[in-house]
């Protein structure tokens, strides 16, 4: 396969991952808005936090290093795929040894759930644990077909097994509540259940095929899928097994890093778990808005930047048309995203009850969590404006400063656990919400210390694009005091017609703010209307 045929794969796997993404979000946040209809926020939390911590843990430490190191191999290397295979095998043993550990820590080690809120929490944490380790019988199969750029069977399996996990979580919450933790505990066996039928199914038809043969494919049937040492050769490639224990040795502090707050949550009791399915939920919930609107724009000009600028190379050794380019877009992008996380932090502090209670209804909305989604509100501003900092940061930085940055990322992570860890004892679960906060907030000094530095002996000055026009920023401190009086008059016991006002101020409120934008911010909304509408509207059509 030639590196264009590569990476014109990689690109359509990129793409078909964003789907799935978007994908599980949204049918993940659906499901929870029905769920909650039904069984309690205590239960939510045990399903959210803790066992679902349990299977993520079990999977990731069993088969993450396996991945990387068998995935690594440079393309048109001689590898003996009968030696990666019996090497992959090796992720199901060691399933089981995580399964049976993390399981006996989460049945006597961490505090049990009352029987009578959460009923069945002893079977649900095998069941979760049985789930993991059945997810590993696909494991070499997976890897194939990575390696071998199936690009649509990733995406295909995942769907159905997801779609499948859905409606067996429904049925279930619907007609059979009473049956507690075994609901979601049925959903996962579903789910990586469907995961493995779907790959062996497919290699079971594709493996002897003309299109096997024709991609020279080095299996020939199913079995061939099954551990066995070859003639001549040992049982595993020494070389990637060892790569495979680097790798290992690496992981334990990725996960701990990756879910951090579930961590905490989970070993610290720092919350109960009816406030622990609630964060889980207003996480999600707030989340979206990042993922949906500011990662998008991060990845894409992150590769505009990497082109445009010659990395490691100061202003005076760029191309002065070049240069002048990337600050342009620079300063553009900040004013967006801070227009957009200004907009949401101002109307997310007024509508976050009535989004809750719409949402989930007197489970989310009569509790910590309005103010958990006022403070994320908050908290999306901070990820917008750190997004756009860090991904110029990352394309113009030198290896050298890459790898120096990496080492204050860790230190950053690090320290972000113990702020969870003492802000959550202080303030609950806006505990978790203020730590992001202060760890962005950080890291956006960082960044913009980089870049002032960066166009310092130039004539642009990008870092104006956190400066909001006056009138904008009039029209919006009014805005928030007519939707926070709004929400008190009218929100959110009242009835229908009180809620329609109140929204009906909201978009009032609105109207005016985006007028604001459209007068003031003329360079901006030129941006955004020659440059990132019509890529857009290229990229759907």
């Amino acid at each position: 396969m030639s590196t264009q045929d590569i990476l014109k794969n990689a690109s359509t796997l990129a793409s078909y991952n964003v789907l799935l993404q978007v994908m599980f979000r949204v049918l993940t946040f659906l499901l929870n808005a029905f769920t909650l209809r039904f069984v309690s926020k205590e239960l939510i939390g045990v399903v959210n936090v803790r066992l679902t911590l349990l299977y993520s843990t079990l999977v990731f430490l069993s088969r993450e290093a396996f991945r990387r190191a068998c995935l690594s191999a440079e393309p048109g290397t001689n590898r003996s795929w009968r030696q990666v295979i019996n090497l992959l095998w090796l992720t199901l043993p060691l399933g089981v040894f995580w399964a049976t550990l993390l399981g006996c820590v989460w049945l006597w080690l961490l505090e049990v759930p009352d029987p009578q809120t959460v009923p069945h929490y002893g079977p649900a944490v095998l069941l979760f644990a049985l789930s993991g380790v059945q997810e590993l019988l696909a494991e070499p199969l997976w890897v194939l077909a990575q390696a071998h750029m199936f690009v649509q069977l990733k995406v295909i399996a995942e769907s159905l097994a997801l779609v499948a996990k859905c409606s067996v979580t429904v049925v279930l919450v619907a007609f059979a509540p009473e049956w507690g933790l075994y609901i979601f505990s049925a959903g996962q066996l579903v789910y990586t259940g469907f995961l493995v039928l779907c790959y062996v199914v497919y290699f079971f038809n594709f493996l002897g095929s003309k299109e096997a043969a024709k991609k020279a494919f080095p299996l020939q049937q199913i079995r061939d899928v099954l551990p066995h040492k070859a003639d001549g050769e040992p049982l595993v490639d020494w070389t990637v097994a060892w790569l495979t224990w680097s790798f290992f040795k690496q992981s334990f502090l990725k996960q701990i890093l990756t879910e951090g707050e579930r961590y905490v949550m989970t070993f610290l009791n720092v919350l109960s778990f009816g406030d622990q399915g609630v964060y889980d939920i207003v996480n999600n919930l707030g989340s979206m808005v990042a993922r949906f609107i500011f990662l998008p724009i991060e990845e894409s000009f992150y590769v505009f930047f990497a082109k445009v600028l010659e990395r490691g190379r100061d202003v005076e050794s760029q191309k002065k048309e070049d240069v002048a380019i990337a600050a342009e877009v620079l300063e553009c992008l900040l004013k967006l995203v801070l227009v957009i996380g200004l907009i949401i932090t101002v109307f997310g502090y007024a509508y976050s009850l009535l989004a809750l209670d719409l949402y989930g209804g007197a489970v989310l909305s009569s509790g910590s969590g309005p103010g958990l989604l006022r403070s994320y509100s908050c908290n999306v501003l901070l990820l917008a404006v750190n997004g756009v900092t860090e991904c110029f940061v990352f394309a113009a930085m030198s290896q050298q400063e890459v790898d120096k940055y990496n080492l204050v990322m860790l230190a950053l992570s690090v320290s972000f656990l113990l702020l969870s860890y003492m802000l959550t004892w202080w303030a609950g679960g806006i505990g978790f919400i203020l730590a992001n906060c202060l760890n962005m907030g950080l890291r956006i000094s960082h960044s913009l210390l980089y870049i002032h530095r960066y166009f310092q002996s130039s004539q642009w000055k990008p870092l104006r694009g956190l400066l909001p026009s006056p009138l904008l920023l009039v029209v919006l401190m009014i805005s928030a005091g007519v939707t926070a009086a709004s929400e008190a008059v009218f929100c959110c016991d009242s009835g229908w017609l009180f809620r329609m006002v109140h929204i009906g101020v909201g978009g009032v409120c609105l109207f005016f703010v985006l007028l604001a934008v459209l007068l003031t911010e003329t360079q901006m909304v030129q941006f955004v209307t020659t440059q990132l509408l019509p890529r857009y509207r290229k990229k759907h059509t």
